[in-house]
């Protein structure tokens, strides 16, 4: 346990909070000064995050009961330059129906001010302005919920609690017959699209223009039931299933419903929808193997029949792992990655993902879109099992447009890709606005179209490759036939985010954790806690790298490695502290860390972490 941990809650005055402009508050900057008397919570996102979307959903609830006491601001701190455009963001802010106000912070000036160091953290500024929790990561709820609400009664006691209405006004809204659709797939004479902001699927005519039915009510939820009456959340990645397996299933296709973490079949015959994976719960720990509708899912971004293993391969954004899904047996297990965030290739087991979010059957390789490290890569099977290999993408922090050579090529935040009947890869490119094309006899990356409005998924229908244009809320065909592909000198991006100054040598790595109020670390069952650490390069840590269950650890870095990220994954367990409760309320605190560090003789020896609580000395 960190000695960290023990500390008491230490009140610092808030810092302003400066960036670019604000949205959803009608056009009127906020001032912090003018929510004195109000609990606000800070949540450092951006929109690229897939933790950052699951806070989204969940502060919903918070919202909703300290309605009156509570003012929850967006502090989007982007990643990738795209997340930087002020159109991208207000696109974002509407696709992932944010409600509440959103400073847009693109010089990260906040992040800085409130030395933020991980996407998504959350800041509690009491009535009076003062900075008193702190949190990183997602499943904070119920803390958040006990800090609020001790909060609320001691300021209201104190007289220094206003309640009434926050800065948030509403945004208008478009009309449009698809509202950011994510993929697509192509059946006889018809183009399904997954209408991602109207929780529906909409079947199209071959010309992607006729609509031939909507299956799903329109209404965000997870009934199951006829095309008319069933609902989903935020459904993105859709799979045909080969006719003997559909038969056998009793549906055709198998619908990545990412915000509810599930999986859904569609009788395509009447579009009927039942439920065949996930609990709807998200997946926090534990089992990955067993009956599917007994297995947590964490937002399946995109699905895939791929002969090779036998099922649907799951592209499980969430937790950076490829999920297997076998429809006739209904069983589910884990494919491909650990749940650390990187690019690692080898045994599908050690492999490490970040946020893989398309998949494409290209026969003995299926191909994969690894947004979060701007990758290309692709499982095969090897042996036994299978291994993962990459093809185009260097880390969590490097990306632009740069054709040519694979090795020096670049994408930006990919989420789609297409095999092509040639045996090259079209690349959904989607920060870069364009679709690129990697082949593999040459090895090299070209671009065949740009000037497209965040293309997410793609399909081929008759030979010619749709594309699934989200932020114009539409399908494209922009590589005419007779049309080539063409190289783009492109040039290199890095992430803006500062990296860490660290010291060479012995470093104490300390992850701070306070359980919420009224709970203890759950020792019931030995270890509450537990820390997982790598390096990228892995050259970069001496000592100090693999799994324990003490939230402190001292690493000793290379002094002749200059940069580096390290991976942290930290998880707490904690239950309601009252003896009279015989089946306490639990929950577990999980984080990863994707650290860019630069190691220097002026930089400090303590790294602090905060999962949950204050550290003064961070």
């Amino acid at each position: 346990m960190s000695i960290a941990q023990q500390k008491p809650r230490t009140r610092v005055r808030a810092p302003e909070l400066t960036g670019r402009e604000w949205l959803n508050t009608g056009g009127r900057e906020v001032q912090l000064g003018e929510l004195r008397g109000k609990v606000v919570l800070l949540d450092f996102w951006t929109f690229c995050c897939i933790n950052c979307l699951h806070v989204i959903d969940e502060l919903r609830p918070l919202e909703e009961e300290f309605g009156d006491e509570l003012v929850v601001v967006g502090v989007h701190s982007p990643k990738f330059e795209h997340e930087a455009d002020p159109d991208a963001l207000a696109a974002a802010v509407e696709r992932y129906a944010v409600r509440h106000p959103v400073l847009d912070d693109p010089e990260l000036s906040t992040w800085r001010n409130y030395a933020v160091k991980a996407w998504p953290t959350l800041a509690v500024i009491d009535p009076e302005g003062y900075l008193v929790h702190v949190a990183a990561g997602e499943g904070h709820v119920e803390a958040l919920r006990s800090v609020i609400g001790e909060i609320v009664a001691e300021h209201d006691e104190k007289g220094t609690l206003h309640r009434g209405d926050g800065p948030y006004v509403p945004p208008r809204t478009a009309a449009t017959t698809l509202r950011f659709p994510a993929k697509a797939v192509s059946g006889p004479g018809t183009i399904l699209v997954a209408d991602s902001a109207n929780h529906s699927l909409v079947e199209f005519a071959e010309d992607g223009e006729t609509v031939l039915r909507r299956i799903g009510s329109g209404a965000r939820g997870r009934a199951d039931g006829e095309a008319q009456d069933a609902s989903f959340a935020e459904p993105s990645g859709l799979a045909v299933l080969p006719k003997d397996v559909a038969a056998a299933a009793g549906y055709d296709l198998v619908v990545a419903d990412t915000a509810n973490h599930l999986l859904r079949g569609v009788r395509l015959a009447d579009g009927a929808v039942t439920t065949i994976a996930g609990t709807g719960q998200q997946w926090r720990d534990g089992e990955d193997g067993g009956p599917a509708l007994d297995i947590p899912l964490t937002s399946p971004w995109d699905v895939a029949w791929w002969e090779p293993a036998g099922g649907v391969v799951i592209a499980m954004a969430g937790n950076h792992t490829l999920g297997l899904f076998d429809p006739t047996g209904g069983k589910l297990r884990r494919l491909a990655g650990t749940t650390v965030e990187g690019l690692r290739d080898g045994a599908a087991p050690e492999a490490f993902f970040a946020q893989p979010s398309g998949l494409a059957d290209g026969g003995e390789r299926l191909w994969l879109a690894d947004s979060e490290t701007s990758a290309l890569r692709w499982i095969e099977p090897d042996g036994d099992g299978f291994a993962v290999r990459t093809a185009v993408g260097r880390g969590l922090f490097d990306f632009g447009h740069a054709d040519g050579p694979a090795d020096g090529a670049l994408f930006q935040h990919p989420l789609g890709v297409a095999a092509l009947p040639d045996g090259s890869v079209a690349v959904c490119d989607t920060y870069n606005g364009a679709v690129r094309r990697y082949d593999p006899a040459s090895d090299e990356v070209s671009t065949l179209a740009t000037h497209l409005a965040e293309p997410s998924g793609a399909t081929l229908v008759d030979g010619e490759l749709v594309v699934v244009a989200s932020a114009a809320h539409k399908l494209e065909r922009p590589v005419p036939p007779g049309v080539s592909d063409r190289l783009i000198e492109g040039a290199s991006q890095q992430v803006t985010r500062p990296a860490t100054d660290v010291a060479p040598g012995s470093v104490e790595l300390a992850v701070v954790f306070t359980p919420p109020p009224g709970s203890k670390l759950d020792e019931r069952y030995g270890p509450s806690t537990r820390l997982e650490i790598t390096a990228s390069p892995a050259e970069l840590l001496v000592e100090g790298a693999g799994t324990g269950t003490d939230l402190t650890r001292r690493l000793v870095l290379a002094d002749d490695v200059e940069h580096g990220v390290l991976h942290v994954v930290a998880q707490a367990a904690s239950c309601t502290d009252d003896p009279g409760v015989e089946h306490p309320t639990c929950h577990l605190t999980r984080q990863d860390w994707g650290v860019p560090v630069r190691v220097g003789g002026s930089g400090p020896d303590r790294l602090p972490l905060i999962m949950g609580g204050m550290d003064a000395g961070s």
